[in-house]
């Protein structure tokens, strides 16, 4: 840890003076005056319309009419967009069928430096009831967050450390929700007040409660329930109780609080910020069904075992806090070559603990920091641009009987920058990262060091005014992380023995993706086709064997192939008396494919989307049908995965007034309680997602 606060303390040092000296603030980085066709999660912010990657941006309005305990299954319904839905308290975004240590979530451009990249049975350490905005990157553009992004990037934008001086002094921010198929209650609330004309403080909390989940029908799949029905016949009671298990998902309860300020001195030519944040949640990990095989070393004493905070759960429950403080900087630099410098430090202490029944099993530590540097370029003609330089250090062990990971440090050091050539109607961009990661175990001897280059080079070309075609092409190369290196052992809450292997090599990639977007009369769309091309893809597959009583996964490599497409589309079918109907639609799909293997493992199937909204000053209501495809190009021991249709609905109204301070919002999703399963999710075969649930929010904005 000691080289980790040098790393921090000296980007600081370095960068502080002439941020103090100078600390503006632009327009464009309040969060509540960016549209979604502004983009911030970059070096400099940029339209939709002239990125080179899919990219989608959920702003705090649609964020508050999808609220979810994980910011996976917030962002779900986006294009490109599924989620690992390991539990309600545990879900990562999964973006074109890449997830875990190939997706990046980041807060404010920074990591969220938990470890819910190690497993997918751990929490992502972000509240999304305190989250402003949301941007997704897919694609070559991600590559500058570090070669872990390359399927792309999650950036949770708040307000923790403030970016604007409020209008009025003070400005108040709330919301509260209750929602029916978990008994979910959350609160949260924020404060910005200004004590200087210049300086800026921010308090803000959370709060949510939810207990076991309902469900619209059977817990287990219809292949596991079959198998269990086989020995119910034979007289085995354990597997005839899972078999009847319905309408409720046992160990799915969450609670999660959160509490953090910051404070800022925001001028005419810069800002600077500090925050401190602490998160807390524990949830319950459903459990693997036996099918009649019986218990692991956990009996019968243990499954009705009441927490602390009154919630029955069985064998396995996780509880996680991290405290975390991060500094945001930013100064003009006035008329030479260089037009702004931004500096991002973040550091946070991780604790994570697994219980089996009421004794704790495992626990995890983890502190991390990370920080960045951003230099943009002043814009010279059609030339624009910026670069810049990032670090992650992190020091990880586990300790208990399931220590799957022996302890472990990684450092990471890279160098980056885009440039961009706006030629007219022509837009050329390239864009190039510098990568060292050094990552290694002293418990078990072993140090492995990696360089790796990754390069993008893209153009696009307007048709129209508001019609353009694009296509770029990328090489990216991934280093192997300590988990798919160093795993060894039983893990307990995925219920699964894992296994690394410490000789595995850089994982590299060709990529190539083309798009046609455009805007045109209130009608606008997007397309886009994708396709990677493997050498060393890193993947984890089920064995077949067992250690310990549980499933072996071992990590391996083989040459893969990527490819699908992502389409999105919004028009207006009438306007007029002040009222405004839009229809909208999504479509994504993806096809994976390891050579040695077949069908890569968790792929999404194809997925299509489709809206009516009918929108007014103080009305908006919609409905929605989701369809996803069965997925029956499944890998070796893995389940096949029925299809599903969702039917939502919601309808907003603005309390007093359009300008008004007050919106609530009634919503209903899968109104028909059908068994929905995502197959991204390792654990589908006994978690389905919601059954029937109704939601009511209260947001207040002042």
């Amino acid at each position: 840890m000691r080289s980790m606060l040098l790393a921090a303390c000296a980007v600081q040092v370095l960068a502080l003076p002439a941020l103090a000296q100078a600390a503006g603030e632009q327009k464009v980085d309040d969060l509540h005056a960016i549209g979604d066709d502004i983009v911030v999660t970059a070096p400099y912010a940029r339209s939709r319309a002239d990125l080179l990657s899919g990219t989608s941006v959920m702003t705090e309005g649609e964020l508050r009419g999808a609220l979810q305990p994980q910011i996976g299954e917030v962002i779900a319904r986006q294009p490109g967009v599924s989620a690992t839905s390991f539990s309600p308290g545990a879900s990562r975004p999964v973006l074109r069928g890449m997830q875990g240590e190939r997706i990046r979530v980041l807060t404010d451009g920074i990591g969220s430096i938990d470890v819910s990249n190690t497993s997918a049975d751990h929490a992502v350490t972000i509240d999304p009831i305190t989250a402003q905005r949301v941007e997704i990157i897919r694609g070559p553009a991600s590559l500058l967050y570090g070669s872990s992004a390359i399927g792309g990037v999650v950036n949770v934008l708040d307000k923790r450390i403030p970016r604007a001086v409020p209008e009025h002094g003070v400005h108040v921010d709330a919301i509260g929700s209750v929602a029916s198929a978990a008994d979910e209650v959350s609160v949260a609330g924020g404060i910005d007040a200004a004590l200087t004309d210049t300086i800026v403080v921010h308090v803000d909390g959370s709060w949510r409660d939810t207990n076991n989940l309902r469900i619209g029908g059977w817990q287990l799949a219809p292949v596991l329930r079959e198998h269990a029905l086989e020995h119910a016949e034979e007289g085995n009671e354990e597997a005839a109780e899972e078999a009847a298990s319905r309408g409720r998902l046992p160990d799915s309860y969450t609670r999660t609080k959160t509490a953090g300020g910051g404070i800022s001195l925001i001028t005419d030519r810069g800002m600077l910020g500090f925050s401190v944040g602490y998160f807390e949640s524990r949830y319950g990990v459903p459990t693997r069904p036996t099918l009649g095989h019986g218990h692991d070393e956990h009996d019968d004493e243990d499954e009705d075992h009441e927490d602390e905070h009154g919630h029955e759960h069985g064998d396995v429950s996780i509880g996680l806090k991290q405290w975390r403080a991060d500094v945001r900087g930013e100064v003009e630099l006035g008329e030479g070559f260089l037009e702004k410098l931004r500096v991002r430090v973040g550091y946070a202490d991780y604790t994570h603990t697994e219980f089996e029944g009421g004794e704790v099993g495992t626990v995890f530590d983890n502190q991390g920091v990370e920080g960045r540097v951003e230099l943009v370029q002043a814009k010279r003609g059609a030339w624009n641009g910026a670069f810049g330089g990032q670090f992650y250090i992190r020091d990880f062990s586990a300790v208990g009987d399931e220590a799957f990971l022996p302890p472990n440090e990684t450092e990471q050091f890279g160098l980056f920058t885009v440039q961009e050539l706006n030629l007219g109607a022509l837009g050329i961009e390239a864009s190039g990262r510098y990568e060292r990661t050094n990552v290694s175990s002293s418990a078990i001897g072993v140090s492995r060091s990696f360089s790796a280059v990754s390069a993008a080079l893209g153009a696009r070309y307007s048709l129209t005014d508001g019609i353009s075609i694009g296509v770029n092409a990328s090489r990216a190369v991934r280093a192997p992380s300590a988990e798919e290196l160093f795993s060894n052992g039983p893990h307990i809450a995925t219920q699964a023995f894992e296994v690394g292997d410490p000789t595995l090599a850089k994982e590299k990639s060709w990529g190539l993706e083309a798009f046609l977007r455009g805007e045109t009369g209130g009608f606008a769309f997007s397309l886009g086709a994708f396709a990677s091309w493997f050498d060393n893809y890193i993947y984890e597959a089920d064995t077949g064997l067992e250690e310990d009583e549980l499933p072996v996964f071992q990590y391996a490599q083989g040459d893969a192939t990527y490819y699908g497409f992502e389409a999105e589309v919004s028009a207006p079918l009438f306007d007029a008396g002040g009222v405004r109907i839009v229809a909208d639609g999504v479509a994504d799909y993806v096809r994976a494919k390891i050579d040695a293997v077949g069908p890569a493992p968790r792929i999404p199937p194809l997925r299509l989307l489709g809206g009516i909204e009918a929108q007014s000053d103080l009305l908006t209501g919609r409905v929605e049908v989701e369809w996803s495809d069965k997925q029956t190009r499944v890998a070796a021991f893995e389940t096949a995965t029925g299809s599903h249709t969702l039917v939502n609905a919601s309808v907003s109204w603005r309390v007093l007034g359009a300008d008004g301070p007050a919106t609530l919002r009634l919503s209903a999703n899968n109104i028909f309680d059908v068994d929905a399963r995502r197959h991204a999710s390792f654990t589908k075969d006994y978690v389905p997602l919601a059954g029937r649930d109704v939601r009511a929010t209260l947001s207040l904005s002042f």
